[in-house]
Formats: C-alpha cells, sequence, structure tokens
C-alpha cells in the first residue's frame, strides 16, 4: 500500500509540480515559491488516498492555502517585529543607572567595615535604627551616630572621588 501511495504521490508530483510552481510564483517571489510549492506537496502526501480524480484543482486549493498561511505567518512576523521595535524604543536607557549603582557599589565597599554594615543594615535590609543597632552589637544613640557619619563619608566618596588612601587619614 506505501509503495502504491509513493508511486502515485511520484506521478502527481511530476505532472503537477511545474503548474503549481507556476501558480505561486505568479502570486509571490521565487523565494517563498518554492517554500509554498514544497508545502502544497506536503498536503498532498497527507492526502494521498483521498484527491480526487482530477488532482490539479485541489493542488492549486492546497497552494492557495499555503500562501494564504504564508502570509499571515510574515504578517505575525512584521507586528512582532514592529511591537519589539517599539518596545526597543520605549524601553528607558538603564545604563546611566548601571554606571551610578557600580559607583554607589565601590564606593560602599571603600568604607570601613562598620560605616558599610551600619548603612546595609539601613538601606538594603530596611531595619529601623533600634533594630539595626542590635544587629550591630551597640545602642540605638551610637549606631545613629555611626550612620549618619557613613552616609557622610560615603557622599565624601561619590563626590570627591577620593583615593583609598586619602579616605583612610580621614
Amino acid at each position: 500500500m506505501a509503495d502504491d501511495a509513493a508511486e502515485r504521490f511520484t506521478v502527481l508530483f511530476r505532472r503537477h509540480h511545474a503548474r503549481v510552481r507556476a501558480y505561486v510564483l505568479r502570486r509571490t517571489d521565487e523565494e517563498r515559491a518554492d517554500d509554498v510549492v514544497a508545502e502544497a506537496f506536503t498536503a498532498v502526501w497527507r492526502h494521498i488516498d483521498r484527491l480526487p480524480d482530477d488532482p490539479l484543482p485541489w493542488l492549486y486549493r492546497a497552494a492557495h492555502n499555503c500562501l494564504n498561511n504564508d502570509r499571515r505567518s510574515r504578517a505575525r512576523r512584521a507586528r512582532l517585529a514592529g511591537r519589539l521595535a517599539q518596545h526597543h524604543r520605549d524601553a528607558p536607557d538603564h545604563a546611566a543607572g548601571v554606571v551610578e549603582e557600580v559607583r554607589l557599589r565601590e564606593a560602599l565597599w571603600r568604607l570601613p567595615d562598620a560605616d558599610r554594615e551600619a548603612l546595609m543594615l539601613v538601606a538594603w535590609e530596611d531595619l529601623d535604627h533600634r533594630s539595626a543597632a542590635y544587629v550591630a552589637g551597640c545602642s540605638a544613640a551610637a549606631f545613629k551616630v555611626r550612620v549618619h557619619r557613613a552616609r557622610k563619608r560615603l557622599a565624601a566618596l561619590l563626590t570627591d572621588d577620593i583615593s583609598p588612601a586619602e579616605e583612610a587619614a580621614r
């Protein structure tokens, strides 16, 4: 049975390929035509047992459907590309923020450990001064002073961009 189907397909292909390809070429460019014709003949193979006695109109219809599928696919891709392009135009440029974050992290790591820990407990861990003082092992009053001084040192590092040797002398 499979040999009969393969033989019938071969006969149909040889007999009608040129006409189906000409039909498709009149409706699309040469590059797409070969893919559309291949899809149409793939449909022939899938339906080889159900083809009418005169398969040419059926082949034209299959090619027509494949052309429509190709057009819809291209339109979807174009819409998607347009949405992606719009998204990229509307997306904010994060480069400045990244540079600033790198500067901040570098300055933070240049601080003494106690200063860095105080700032991180308040800013990153979102602890109030009393809770952060408990973690740091000091009184709330001492922690407030530590945070105040750490902020001043961090601001100086960010604005003056002082060297590690200079900051150690402070």
